[in-house]
């Protein structure tokens, strides 16, 4: 069933506040997301193994430190 008086325009104003939170907490949880990865990816070490490694780019061998 179908609500039997649907006015979009009063609804879309009724709700505003609503979704702007939830776009807000959207936002928010995609900074936190971004902020999150470059932590994990700027505390990473080096690679480890053997003393040769091999550059993914060109296939080269590269002599680690």
């Amino acid at each position: 069933m179908s609500a039997p008086n649907t006015n979009v325009e009063t609804q879309e104003k009724r709700h505003r506040p609503s979704l702007g939170g939830m776009s807000i907490a959207v936002g928010v949880a995609a900074l936190l997301l971004l902020g999150w990865l470059a932590w994990i990816f700027a505390a990473a070490e080096g690679p480890e193994g053997a003393e040769t490694q091999i550059d993914g780019r060109t296939g080269t061998q590269v002599q680690s430190e």
